[in-house]
């Protein structure tokens, strides 16, 4: 196996552990405020999260990072040509870190409010771009043999995109509250049990939708049938254990399935694009971007590997035990920061 491959590699696996671990703090941020009744509920959700969501938030700033040295001209058509929705999303990533921190600056309830509904816009939005994103990326956007990007913005307006935004911004929610029902200990967990059932139901459908539509709109199925078939299927049987899961109380598991079929989906988008980063829509066959056209040069993968061999265990041992230290259920008499 080549560094090229490698790096790919390596890049889908930070993607895929940060909607694992950022998804479920969009999705609290999402269910804020329509689960909470009053500022004590709100304040228990938000440090349910508290600890964690500026690290999570590392892992897109490594996949960023990594991408733009090991595969330059990959980070460049991507980040020109999905300019503008990329930069909503970084607004809306920053409203939602400076409203963590503000909210409790002030006991103005009307002061909290805002800055509550800036967490849910802080958090919805992305978890709906990110669906976006992925779902151009695998179908194709229109890219010339210069590797630039040639289309609008309402290039990426599609109906495969947005369904697939829909279904990350549901699946991501419905993630959100099953880490709640580990996580908090209060009378607010039994109105996120009812919501969870109703929206459980929703992302099975949309899942299978997007499923379909794949198959229709994209390539995957011609160029890697098995394993996207095998990928999709997993996809579907761990979302659709979890209503079962939720109802029997094993709602450890039920958060695992939701994070198994993020998981799934990821692999699902980066082994159907293999060797491809990019799938130009206007000769998909001469003009998408690969891991060999887009990449570094051999050196500069060689002393990417060795820092990386170096620093990333120290990286995932330092936020293993950031959740070890914080593994304790939030109770409604607990000590609140946020």
């Amino acid at each position: 196996m080549d560094l090229n491959t490698i790096w790919f590699i390596l890049i889908g696996v930070l993607f895929t552990g940060f909607f694992f671990l950022e998804g479920f703090d969009y999705g609290v941020g999402i269910l804020l405020p329509f689960i909470s009744r009053d500022d004590r509920e709100r304040r228990l959700m938000i440090n349910s999260i508290g600890p964690h969501w500026d690290a999570n938030e590392v892992w897109l700033i490594t996949a960023g990072g990594a991408m733009f040295a090991a595969f330059p001209h990959w980070y460049a058509t991507l980040f020109s040509g999905f300019y503008l929705a990329l930069v909503i999303m970084l607004l809306a990533l920053i409203v939602r870190g400076v409203a963590f921190e503000f909210r409790s600056k002030d006991e103005n309830p009307k002061w909290r409010s805002t800055w509550d509904w800036m967490i849910f816009i802080g958090s919805a939005v992305p978890a709906l771009l990110w669906g976006v994103a992925l779902a151009n990326i695998v179908r194709g956007v229109p890219i010339d043999a210069d590797m630039q990007y040639v289309g609008t913005f309402g290039d990426l307006l599609n109906p495969f995109a947005l369904i697939a935004g829909l279904a990350s911004l549901l699946l991501f929610t419905l993630h959100g509250a099953n880490f709640l029902l580990i996580k908090i200990e209060s009378p607010i967990t039994e109105r996120v049990k009812r919501l969870t059932l109703r929206l459980w139901p929703l992302v099975i459908l949309l899942s299978l939708i997007v499923t379909v539509m794949g198959y229709y709109d994209t390539d995957i199925a011609s160029r890697h049938a098995v394993t996207a078939l095998i990928l999709s299927l997993g996809t579907i049987a761990t979302i659709s254990s979890v209503g079962w899961l939720i109802r029997k109380k094993r709602n450890g598991w039920a958060f695992a399935m939701t994070g198994a079929c993020i998981v799934f989906f990821s692999l699902t988008i980066f082994a159907g694009l293999y060797p491809r980063l990019m799938t130009s829509s206007l000769a998909p066959d001469a003009w998408s971007l690969t891991i060999d056209n887009a990449s570094s040069s051999p050196y500069t993968l060689q002393v990417m590997s060795i820092i990386t061999l170096i620093f990333l265990p120290i990286v995932l041992l330092y936020q293993a035990w950031s959740y070890r230290v914080f593994r304790r259920r939030l109770t409604s008499t607990s000590s609140l920061e946020y």
